[in-house]
């Protein structure tokens, strides 16, 4: 048997001659609307092979000795920034006192005048030359204490700066400066009585190490005391001429780690939206208070959050990279295809008044308040050892785009050609009935 007659009898698509073919009008409405029908499908099936979508994992965090960036923007109406200390510390023995790296300090107008910011040029209480304009060999006292390490001259105190820090390494109260000769020649207090009537704002970031810690916003230096953490709050309960210092605060923005991409945030799974406030749920936070001898506590559980984009490879970490070589503000981002390692939180807060006293005014008369601590604004956070993996991945394979394509194909023609034989045959049948 020739070779052509043996595919012949395999042929499953067997032909019609063209006089045996009847066309109709009924049949070309089917065929043209399964057209349609079909274009639209595959589009669809087309938009669901090119839709990204991010799905998130969770494992177990296997990171050691990593460190964490806090990225903070909060306003004090009611403290001025000379008055107000950030101190970071945690459970590795690592203690920041007066952090100024990466952060600013920006003075902000009274209440009444609409709390604006103060121009730049402004924003430095007491700043002195660094007593450039004094002679050479002139060599302030420290009034007993020692000179501080970072002194401009060494074995000095110079400026009204250097004798605060040194009564901060002993632990003594420095208050207005009185008899100081240093500070009535920078007019410190004058400075200080102007600034009462000012509210603070402290924008920027910190790194610190991924374990145990807090910080807090408190008033007056810190220094401390065998083993506990004091501030010096002489001038923050004196106030001022019908001034009243208060922590009242609102907390415009803080992070753990850089912001993840709006493709995280905005992007739906599972049914659930992110949104910024999701993954930071302090955002816009306000809380007021009457009381000068009062603070807030918000502990914080930080989980580790990965962004993995689509296409993305393992090779290293991009927290692999030493710390100090990446400027404040970089660490966790820029990795190889766009891949982001930050943090998300959440939250639960407390607050008290420092004179102790029963909880009756939140409607809680059985809780008892202890007496005693220091007024401000305190974060205490814990790391979680779990880690959150969000990864980007095509809703669809390209198989499975295939397969739709000829699902949706061969099930509409076949839907079709049903459809067009049905009506076929009933519009035979009519004609017979009215024929007879």
């Amino acid at each position: 048997m020739p070779a052509k007659s043996r595919f012949t009898r395999l042929d499953a698509f067997t032909k019609t001659v063209e006089d045996a073919r009847i066309r109709t009008t009924s049949g070309g409405i089917v065929t043209l609307t399964s057209l349609l029908l079909i274009i639209y499908l595959v589009w669809g099936e087309w938009a669901a092979y090119r839709r990204i979508t991010v799905h998130p994992e969770l494992i177990v965090d296997k990171g050691r000795g990593e460190k964490m960036e806090i990225h903070m923007n909060i306003s004090f109406p009611r403290v001025p920034c000379e008055l107000l200390t950030l101190d970071v510390m945690d459970v590795s023995g690592e203690v920041q006192t007066g952090v100024m790296h990466g952060v600013n300090k920006v003075r902000l107008r009274h209440e009444s005048e609409g709390g604006g910011a103060i121009e730049s040029t402004a924003l430095d209480l007491g700043v002195d030359d660094g007593g450039k304009h004094l002679d050479p060999e002139y060599c302030g006292q420290c009034y007993g204490a020692p000179a501080p390490a970072n002194a401009i001259k060494s074995g000095c105190c110079n400026t009204c700066a250097e004798v605060r820090e040194a009564y901060a390494s002993v632990s003594w109260s420095f208050g207005r400066g009185e008899n100081v000769e240093q500070c009535e020649r920078e007019h410190y207090s004058e400075h200080l009585d102007a600034q009462r009537r000012e509210g603070c704002r402290i924008e920027g970031g910190i790194r610190v190490n991924k374990v145990v810690g807090n910080f807090h916003f408190a008033p007056g230096k810190s220094f401390s005391n065998g083993n506990m953490h004091v501030h010096d709050l002489e001038n923050y309960f004196a106030g001022g001429e019908g001034v009243e210092h208060t922590f009242s605060h609102q907390i415009h923005q803080l992070r753990f780690g850089p912001q993840l991409p709006d493709t995280v945030t905005q992007t739906q799974s599972k049914g659930l939206s992110y949104s910024n406030h999701h993954l930071n749920p302090l955002d816009e936070t306000t809380q007021f208070t009457t009381e000068k001898a009062y603070n807030f506590m918000y502990f914080v559980k930080v989980v580790s959050t990965a962004y993995l984009p689509l296409g993305w490879e393992r090779t290293n970490s991009i927290l692999d990279i030493p710390h100090e070589l990446i400027e404040l503000g970089g660490y966790g981002k820029g990795g190889k295809g766009g891949s982001v390692e930050s943090h998300q939180y959440s939250v639960t807060s407390h607050q008290r008044s420092l004179q102790g006293g029963d909880g009756g005014g939140e409607g809680h008369k059985e809780r008892l308040h202890a007496r005693g601590g220091i007024p401000g604004v305190f974060f205490s956070y814990d790391i979680s050892p779990m880690k959150v993996i969000n990864r980007e991945t095509r809703a669809q394979t390209l198989s499975g785009f295939l397969v739709g394509v000829c699902a949706v194909i061969g099930g509409t023609l076949t839907v079709a050609a049903a459809l067009d034989r049905a009506l076929y045959e009933g519009g035979q049948r009519v004609r017979k009935m009215h024929s007879n």
